[in-house]
C-alpha cells in the first residue's frame, strides 16, 4: 500500500500501482457536526427507531469525533450520520427525498477509528444507495457495503454485501466468498496498534470489491453483485438488542458497563482513481 499524505494528519493508505485523488473528506476540524457534509439517521425502515439521537456525538480538540452510548430515563441511545438518505430513512408514507449532501460511484473509501471496547453496542463504516431497497437490479439499485462492522471488542466481521431489498429478496455474500450471514465464530482478531486506532479501506471499480483493513487485504475480492450507481457513505452506531434478525447478536442488559464507552473516528476520505 502507499501513503497518501494529508496536510496536518495522519495518512491514508491506499492500493499500489494506482493513482489517487482525494475528493471528499472530513477530518473533523470543528466543534460540531458539519451539516454541510452530514445528516443524522434516526429512522430504520420507515419507523424512528428506538435509540437513534442527535446528541451522542462530541469533538476531542484533537481531530476527532466521538460516539457516545449515552442514557435517559432509563433508555439507551447512539448516534448515526450519513450523507444521503434512502427511502426507509424517513417515515412511512412520507415521499420527500432529502438532497444529499455527497454521493459517489466508485473509488476509494476509508476510515481511520478506534473501535468500542464494551459490548452493548456495535459500529460500522459502509456505504448505501437511496434505492437500495426498492430497484430490483442491484446494478441500478445499489448495494449495502459493509467496510467495517465491529460487534466484538477489538474484533470486524468480515465485510458483506447486501442487495435485493431487505424483506424476501434479501442477499447477502462476504469476503469470504460465500453467501451467508457471519456469525460470532467468524469474528476477526484485530492486531494491537501503538495508538489504538485501524484503518479499514475499500476499493470498488466497474470490477467488483476489495476491502483492506491496516493496509493488509482483508477476505477476498467480492465482483458480484456490483453497484454502478452512485451511493452515499455513513458512520453508524447502534445499541445492542434491538434487531433481533442478527445472528448472535443480542445484547444482555450489561449498558451500564459501557456507558463511558466511545467509538472514535479520525477521518473519512474518499479518493478517486486518476486514469491516464
Amino acid at each position: 500500500m502507499q501513503k497518501y499524505v494529508v496536510n496536518g494528519h495522519e495518512p491514508s493508505l491506499l492500493p499500489d500501482e494506482k493513482k489517487w485523488k482525494l475528493i471528499w473528506n472530513d477530518e473533523f476540524d470543528a466543534t460540531e457536526l458539519d451539516t454541510s457534509k452530514w445528516y443524522y439517521r434516526l429512522y430504520l425502515g420507515g419507523k424512528r427507531h428506538k435509540t437513534y439521537i442527535e446528541d451522542a456525538i462530541s469533538f476531542d480538540g484533537n481531530s476527532n469525533i466521538v460516539f457516545h452510548l449515552v442514557e435517559k430515563d432509563g433508555q439507551y441511545y447512539s448516534s448515526t450520520i450519513q450523507t444521503g438518505e434512502n427511502y426507509t430513512d424517513r417515515p412511512n408514507g412520507e415521499s420527500k427525498n432529502v438532497k444529499p449532501k455527497f454521493m459517489h460511484k466508485y473509488g476509494y473509501y476509508e476510515v481511520r477509528c478506534k473501535l468500542q471496547k464494551e459490548n452493548p453496542w456495535w459500529s460500522a463504516f459502509w456505504i448505501q444507495a437511496p434505492n437500495v431497497a426498492i430497484l430490483p437490479n442491484p446494478e441500478e439499485a445499489g448495494v449495502e457495503v459493509d467496510i467495517m462492522e465491529s460487534f466484538s471488542p477489538g474484533t470486524y466481521i468480515p465485510h458483506f454485501l447486501h442487495w435485493g431489498g431487505y424483506a424476501e429478496n434479501h442477499k447477502v455474500m462476504n469476503s469470504l466468498g460465500e453467501n451467508r450471514y457471519a456469525t460470532l465464530e467468524d469474528e476477526i482478531k484485530l492486531k494491537e496498534t501503538e495508538d489504538g486506532f485501524h484503518i479499514f479501506g475499500m476499493e470498488w471499480n466497474k470490477d467488483g470489491y476489495t476491502f483492506y483493513v491496516d493496509g493488509i487485504q482483508s477476505g477476498v475480492h467480492i465482483n458480484l453483485p456490483v453497484s454502478h450507481t452512485e451511493q452515499f457513505v455513513l458512520l453508524f452506531t447502534e445499541c445492542k438488542g434491538y434487531r433481533n434478525e442478527i445472528p448472535g447478536y443480542i445484547a444482555s442488559n450489561e449498558f451500564g458497563s459501557g456507558l463511558k464507552d466511545e467509538f472514535i473516528v479520525d477521518y473519512v476520505r474518499v479518493f478517486d482513481e486518476i486514469k491516464e
